[in-house]
């Protein structure tokens, strides 16, 4: 019997281990979705894989699910860190959401020098992101972490990290330098190891900020087009570039 629903718990899972609902899950399984004792329901935590589960007692307030077999193992993203600025509410609810699907292994919110905004409700995005891994079919959940200076996460960059910068400046200029959407080079193993994606904010980054990003020497200066992109498009638009050449979209 194959489940419908998914649902991320923060719970773990395991041959006949019983999971305990809490109100809003009750609510969700039982008052919206209508399901009764004996109901599939497929279960991840973002550590040990998808697993079936059934109905095992089902009330308004709470609820209990068994898991019966595994039916995926988990499925690691690669190491992409994606960064970027928060923009307006809902556009930034899209990029975490579409960061999640697209397979980020952790969400960077950051302020730099034009950020409009100078706070998140990283609780929030954080459940974007269990949402949208519960409808695109993953075991994992990336982290989102709390607003953080583009400044001091440059500080403490770490010196494996490579970094594709996303800089509208480069607009009406080439693509990538030479070899970094290379298909040959990825298979070569010379594009591997952790990577980053950064995206700036709708006024663009200041020179200083270029300035030490082009000096980082992890950093990769890249063009999403010759047309300027909204933030949220680019996420997206740089996503898929790194996932279709470097990442497990090949």
């Amino acid at each position: 019997m194959s489940a419908k629903i998914r649902l991320f718990v923060d719970h773990p899972l395991g041959p006949g281990q019983s999971v305990a609902l809490n109100r809003d899950q009750a609510h969700y399984l039982f008052g919206v979705m209508r399901l009764a004792e004996g109901a599939p329901v497929a279960l991840f935590n973002g550590r040990d894989g998808e697993w079936l589960a059934h109905v095992t007692e089902a009330a308004k307030r709470g609820g209990v699910l068994t898991c019966a077999e595994q039916t995926r193992p988990l499925q690691m993203p690669p190491d992409l860190w994606l960064l970027f600025a928060p923009i307006k509410k809902a556009r930034t609810d899209f990029i975490v959401e579409k960061a999640a699907e697209m397979g980020a292994a952790r969400i960077l919110p950051v302020q730099t020098e034009f950020t409009n905004s100078e706070r998140i409700r990283q609780d929030r995005l954080q459940a974007h992101a269990i949402e949208a891994a519960e409808q695109c079919g993953g075991t994992y959940v990336p982290e989102v972490a709390d607003l953080q200076k583009l400044s001091l996460l440059l500080d403490r960059w770490p010196a494996d990290r490579q970094l594709m910068f996303c800089d509208e400046a480069e607009a009406e200029g080439s693509s990538a330098p030479p070899g970094l959407f290379d298909r040959s080079a990825s298979r070569e193993g010379k594009a591997s190891g952790p990577w980053a994606i950064l995206i700036g904010p709708e006024g663009g980054f200041s020179e200083p900020e270029r300035t030490r990003l082009r000096a980082l020497p992890q950093a990769h200066t890249v063009s999403l087009g010759p047309r300027i992109l909204r933030a949220d498009t680019a996420a997206v638009a740089a996503m898929t570039l790194w996932q279709n050449t470097l990442g497990d979209w090949r």
